[in-house]
């Protein structure tokens, strides 16, 4: 049998290291020899000995957090000996390698699969206030492990060492020590009270030392409304599970 299908690019990579790494740019590999974790759904083939067990979004804390946020990762791990195939929607797929000291702040559905070595907790950015329920929570990595984040198309790795701001939407995840806020782009005149708008109400700031990656697609905002109703309905209890 003969097809440009079967050329030696799309045949199985194989490795001799148990971990995550790249099939191809949209496709995620498991060789498993223990356990990683992964967004649950998106397994698309596994071979061999393997388990899957739901996790929710990684623990009640956690769980709690991801209902009065609605950010988070629902998760699964994924147990055994044998090789695991991941994809999300056909987004391209990064890896990343912590090591002891690095910290990440991920928006949670850029969130593929990750070493189990790692933690993460869900935390409020700081800045945002009730601007926009997109990019409010995101999941913070630490500890040391690799993980994979999916983007929709080729991202721009911006270096933060002056003033930077990005759409919300856009910003798939940066330094963790990087101070965030808000600022507003768009300015106020007459074109705005009659209903022209530019579509940039405001954009994320980001400052200090660091880095934020940037994916060349704008991800759907839940709203202003959205967030505001989320936050009220929260209240106290939202803030104690932060801390």
């Amino acid at each position: 049998m003969r097809s440009a299908l079967f050329a030696a690019e799309n045949m199985e990579k194989e490795s001799q290291q148990p971990g995550l790494r790249l099939q191809n740019s949209k496709l995620l590999k498991a060789e498993l020899n223990g356990e990683v974790m992964a967004r649950t759904g998106t397994m698309v083939a596994y071979q061999g000995q393997v388990q899957f067990q739901a996790l929710g979004s990684g623990g009640m804390g956690k769980w709690l957090k991801q209902k009065f946020t609605g950010e988070g990762v629902p998760l699964m791990k994924v147990s055994g000996r044998g090789d695991v195939f991941f994809a999300d929607r056909a987004s391209d797929v990064h890896l990343i390698d912590l090591e002891p000291g690095d910290a990440i702040s991920i928006n949670g559905s850029n969130v593929l699969a990750f070493d189990s070595t790692l933690q993460y907790d869900i935390k409020m950015v700081q800045g945002m206030g009730m601007l926009s329920s997109a990019g409010l929570f995101n999941c913070v990595f630490t500890g040391h492990g690799r993980l994979a984040i999916t983007t929709k198309g080729t991202p721009v790795v911006l270096t933060v060492d002056q003033p930077t701001y990005v759409d919300p939407q856009a910003a798939i995840c940066w330094s963790a020590s990087l101070q965030t806020g808000y600022h507003r782009a768009e300015q106020l005149g007459l074109g705005t009270l009659i209903g022209r708008r530019t579509g940039e109400a405001f954009t994320m700031s980001f400052a200090g030392q660091g880095f934020v990656v940037v994916q060349p697609s704008e991800e759907p905002a839940h709203g202003l409304a959205g967030g505001q109703a989320q936050q009220q309905q929260s209240g106290g209890l939202l803030g104690g599970l932060l801390d």
